[in-house]
């Protein structure tokens, strides 16, 4: 099973768990309503979404709120300490948490103590933990846009806020920043780089690029990257390797936008609401 693991911008959420029901009135986890706006919920949505659609099970998720100050983090890290050895999962995506080194690092101890280790997915606030620790090898896919890419290219940097200036993140830089960032042991055995252009790679170079259809109002909408994630965790629990699960969740997030239509006035959830039909076609290109 896939599970999720971020947070709602709410800071009186607790830890809340359990699998991702999806219904016409919306999203809920274990009793909390959960809208797919944008961030980790986004990256939910698109999860259950294309878990439905592959026919795989509901993901699980684990989330708490925090508007920013890592309480809610802590006691989010505080609880997968305590029950992902027990636990079994076969993908986890992690999201939105606070980075924070040593409670990262607590919780990868745990996973390599649950029964199968599962493969890792790291975004956000979780990546640049993941990178901060020296621990970016032990995960299967990160999912950076080029700002980001620039961080794990930086071998310095402690946070993205000081990634350095000679660094720069034009996209036409993707493939120098890629190279630099596994130079750096600072990127996971996978990249997914979100951008104008979406690049695949690994430690041996661009892989694969995906830059169509394109629906510039996308690019003004907040959680079309989470979405891409999402897709791209579905895949890999299906048993898809993480490059072509990459590749395949680049395509579809492009083929639901361009079904949506979108204005700069959309939401995400128009985006999720056509990810079934997105991730068909992406798969039916893909067949032999």
């Amino acid at each position: 099973m896939l599970a999720v693991i971020g947070t709602v911008p709410c800071p009186g959420v607790p830890v809340t768990e359990g699998p991702a029901e999806v219904s016409p009135q919306g999203m809920a986890v274990g009793g909390l309503q959960v809208a797919p706006d944008r961030g980790t919920p986004a990256l939910l949505g698109a999860a259950a979404a294309a878990c439905a659609t592959l026919c795989l099970p509901a993901p699980f998720a684990f989330l708490v709120g925090d508007e920013g100050l890592g309480h809610g983090s802590r006691e989010l890290y505080r609880h997968l300490t305590a029950v992902l050895p027990g636990r079994r999962f076969s993908t986890l995506a992690f999201h939105y948490l606070m980075p924070d080194v040593m409670w990262h690092d607590k919780v990868l101890f745990a996973v390599e103590a649950m029964p199968e280790r599962p493969r890792l997915i790291a975004d956000a606030g979780f990546m640049y933990a993941a990178k901060m620790s020296g621990q970016a090898a032990s995960y299967d896919l990160f999912t950076p846009d080029a700002g980001e890419l620039a961080f794990l290219a930086d071998e310095t940097a402690p946070h993205p806020f000081y990634t350095r200036g000679f660094i720069l993140h034009e996209e036409n830089r993707v493939p120098d920043l890629i190279a630099r960032a596994y130079q750096g042991e600072n990127a996971a055995t996978t990249l997914l780089v979100k951008g104008g252009t979406d690049v695949i790679a690994d430690a041996t170079g661009v892989l694969f690029t995906v830059d169509g259809p394109c629906e510039e109002a996308m690019e003004a909408m907040g959680g079309t990257g989470d979405t891409v994630t999402g897709m791209a965790a579905a895949l890999m629990e299906s048993g898809r390797s993480a490059p072509i699960a990459a590749r395949i969740a680049a395509r579809a997030n492009r083929l639901a936008g361009r079904l949506a239509r979108p204005n700069p006035g959309s939401r995400i959830a128009e985006i999720i609401d056509r990810i079934p039909q997105a991730l068909h076609q992406a798969l039916a290109e893909e067949a032999p």
